[in-house]
């Protein structure tokens, strides 16, 4: 995962991005699929890391009311079935203030 920040977060940062994230597989969220038209898309929706071939009709896959997102790949019904996150490691690159979490489901 890829983040445009403001600065480089420190160690303790870090392991609250750790914490917070099992925090929400914890929290049993449901995860729900519509079909809407291109044209209907929420605002917050971007379709750039979709194929150029997705078609009309756009699914959009919701994580309770924390996130929705544009995708055509296969989801759980619940955070619960997900797992463990576990963080293996970061980069961040100053230049363009990007920081990348490397992880694993467990």
């Amino acid at each position: 995962m890829s983040f445009h920040l403001a600065h480089k977060p420190s160690r303790q940062e870090e392991k609250e991005i750790e914490r917070r994230m099992n925090e929400l597989i914890d929290a049993d969220l449901p995860v729900t699929m519509e079909m809407v038209s291109r044209d209907n898309l929420p605002e917050n929706v971007k379709l750039d890391r979709l194929p150029d071939d997705a078609g009309d009709m756009i699914r959009l896959v919701r994580i309770g009311d924390y996130d929705v997102c544009a995708c055509i790949g296969k989801h759980v019904r619940s955070t619960s079935q997900i797992g463990r996150f576990e963080m293996l490691g970061t980069n961040w690159d100053e230049m363009t203030k990007t920081f990348r979490v490397r992880f694993k489901i467990v």
